[in-house]
């Protein structure tokens, strides 16, 4: 790093350079500033996944060029869950807090992206959304993410090192969801608009045990904003599906770092490299039967959204854990962290869908708003016209 740099101690920042890269001037975009995810490639920029381990050079992102062509001045990297494996912000570099609990989770693997937005050092962020590393960090940090449909052309993954490539989304994060529609906008050449409630089908999906009892009323607290703004909401059933998103993630990362993994020590954290061992040793019979489970998914979610507009669920299982806390308790019994915020994103980017994550009345504990695929557009009005109420 060079340049005067101001006070980071929860340790958001990767690489911060003398002077941000300036965007267009009298672009759509332009006055506004924003972070990038250490995943992006930038020319002249380190990239290192905020890991000590070699990571594999992605080339430069178009995504980044685009939103300098379109305005918008880039201010340096942000750190993230090393390798973008993991939902805490735990990272070779000693990790990042939370913006405002000292000893809590800012949420990842897009930690530093949340931070960044959430102390107003940027307008917004970049990050990336491979099973809820924009959603769960935007929730616990209470700021606005999106992710988009997966492979929306406004949000191209090229340049962008890879964690799982059949899940992974590019995708924003900022303090609000109209910041939000008018990056997409400005990238989509769309006009997003707030969109009535009137009417709108809401699946209320929130499985029984898998929130704390603050977290179920402050997303049914948010189910009845939905009914008073005119919606239909009704109850929504989903599985987990971690027994199809985990095998699959595991082993497109392990195939993503299988140099580093020849390595007779290649430096990542101890976890880190034990999933990338564990789904490198996955059988390819299982790998199939996981993306066998995945079709089968997603036919349920089809089905689903057949019946619903839009669905509304939790984003994350506790307001903001400690760091180092590995288990959360839950009405329905002790849980790992790990599955209990997965389970509750994991479907929508293993599936594609399009997601709003925004607060809640609760601090620090957001909720996701689940579009159909390519309809973002409309999903991003709905969030709008609900932020707007509030």
């Amino acid at each position: 790093m060079s340049g005067p740099l101001a006070p980071d101690p929860q340790r958001a920042w990767a690489y911060r350079p003398a002077s941000p890269l300036l965007g267009q001037a009298g672009g759509p975009l332009s006055g506004l500033t924003f972070s990038i995810k250490d995943l992006y490639g930038v020319a002249g920029w380190p990239l290192h996944a905020s890991t000590r381990a070699p990571v594999p050079d992605p080339g430069p992102s178009p995504l980044v060029t685009r939103l300098l062509a379109l305005g918008a001045s880039a201010t340096g990297k942000t750190h993230l869950h090393e390798i973008a494996l993991g939902i805490t912000g735990a990272n070779g570099y000693g990790g990042t807090e939370h913006p405002t609990l000292p000893g809590h989770v800012p949420g990842g693997s897009s930690s530093g992206a949340a931070v960044s937005v959430a102390l107003g050092q940027v307008d917004f962020a970049l990050g990336t959304d491979t099973g809820g590393s924009i959603r769960i960090p935007a929730a616990w940090c209470g700021v606005a993410g999106f992710k988009p449909t997966k492979d929306h052309p406004a949000w191209p993954l090229t340049g962008v090192l890879p964690l799982a490539p059949s899940c992974d989304h590019a995708g924003p994060l900022a303090r609000d969801v109209a910041t939000l529609a008018r990056v997409h906008d400005a990238l989509a050449g769309t006009q997003t608009q707030a969109q009535p409630w009137t009417g709108v089908r809401v699946g209320l999906w929130q499985p029984e045990g898998w929130v704390t009892q603050e977290v179920a009323q402050a997303t049914e607290a948010l189910a009845d904003q939905l009914r008073n703004l005119g919606a239909e909401v009704a109850p929504a059933d989903f599985p987990e599906v971690l027994d199809a998103y985990s095998p699959t993630v595991l082993s497109e990362a392990a195939e993503v770092h299988r140099a580093a993994l020849a390595l007779p020590d290649p430096a990542f954290l101890p976890v880190t490299l034990a999933s990338l061992r564990q789904g490198a040793a996955l059988s390819a019979d299982e790998r199939a039967a996981a993306q066998e489970r995945r079709v089968a998914y997603r036919a349920q979610l089809d089905s689903l959204l057949a019946r619903f507009d839009v669905l509304l669920a939790p984003a994350v299982p506790t307001p903001p854990p400690r760091i180092s806390q590995d288990e959360v308790e839950l009405p329905g019994g002790p849980l790992p962290l790990r599955r209990a915020a997965l389970r509750l994103t994991a479907p929508f980017s293993l599936l594609g869908t399009p997601v709003v994550t925004l607060p809640t009345g609760l601090p620090f504990v957001g909720a996701q708003l689940v579009g159909h695929h390519g309809q973002d557009e409309h999903l991003l009005g709905l969030a709008l016209s609900l932020e707007g109420s509030q």
